[in-house]
């Protein structure tokens, strides 16, 4: 999960500032200890520290002395991060923002990496959307398809839904399980033009992978 391209306690700060923001409860919540996220990932005690100082920082967590470290729930924000890629089921969009369909192909290549998860498939169908909120960029979301479920997905849809609400709730796709992962990674010039951030940043990449019933995949986001 973690890269050599940043800093450990950098990528370690921001999926625990991913995984506290995405919990909104209005009651502190407890975290677990350092040792236990040095066992998560793999790192020294010394490395947690450096990353939850930095969420401390930014006051999203309270640290107290013979206690442990607790959410505080007055510093979440009420807009979302600036994300690139999309863990619809991890980050509920908000009904305002305004969603821009960058691209809707019906048939496309499969890239490279996607085709462990498409064993049987030359092409997908790809959806390509730039979240916004007041006219700003906040997201960037890329989302490969079977096929025979991306022909029955609108453009309307995709500027009104979440991928996941369009399988489920639109499609009527039933789906057992959606596996999330998190990682920061350095912005692709490509990305950094639409999000309107310079290239070389440091962002959050979310991958979210969908499967029915009988474990097949329908959708990499």
């Amino acid at each position: 999960m973690l890269t050599d391209k940043l800093p450990l306690w950098y990528q370690i700060a921001q999926i625990l500032r991913a995984e506290i923001l995405a919990r909104h409860g209005e009651e502190p919540e407890r975290l677990p200890t350092e040792q236990q996220l040095a066992e998560r990932f793999a790192v020294s005690v010394i490395t947690i520290r450096q990353a939850l100082k930095a969420i401390q920082d930014e006051g999203l967590i309270v640290r107290k002395r013979r206690h442990g470290t607790f959410t505080d729930p007055r510093a979440f924000p009420r807009r979302p991060l600036k994300l690139l890629g999309s863990i619809e089921a991890v980050f509920a969009q908000q009904a305002s923002e305004e969603t821009l369909v960058l691209e809707r192909a019906l048939r496309h290549p499969l890239p490279a990496a996607l085709k462990r998860h498409f064993p049987n498939l030359k092409e997908a169908a790809c959806f390509r959307r730039l979240r916004l909120d007041d006219g700003e960029p906040q997201s960037y979301a890329v989302n490969h398809v079977l096929p025979e479920l991306g022909r029955r997905i609108s453009a309307k849809l995709l500027r009104t839904h979440s991928m996941t609400q369009v399988l489920r709730e639109d499609l009527g796709v039933r789906i057992r399980r959606i596996d999330n992962s998190v990682e920061a990674r350095l912005c692709s010039p490509e990305v950094a033009k639409l999000l309107s951030i310079e290239t070389l940043s440091p962002v959050l990449f979310l991958t979210g992978i969908s499967y029915d019933p009988d474990n097949r995949v329908l959708d990499v986001a």
